[in-house]
């Protein structure tokens, strides 16, 4: 059973992440010609406090960016 899993920055609103399971899902589907009640889809969102990049988290880039 295909297993795919996504981190996201948490704040994007549900109907964005529900298409994109749905992107995925059918992504999957076609590709590997998987049944679909065996396709599982996981989205983390991670708090912009937790996701960082050189050194710099994703809260502090969009503090930077109020300023």
């Amino acid at each position: 059973m295909p297993l795919v899993e996504i981190s996201i920055v948490a704040g994007r609103p549900p109907s964005m992440v529900r298409d994109l399971i749905h992107q995925v899902h059918a992504a999957v589907r076609d590709s590997l010609d998987a049944p679909d009640g065996a396709i599982r889809v996981l989205v983390r969102e991670i708090p912009p406090e937790h996701w960082a990049a050189g050194d710099i988290t994703k809260a502090e880039q969009e503090a930077s960016h109020e300023r």
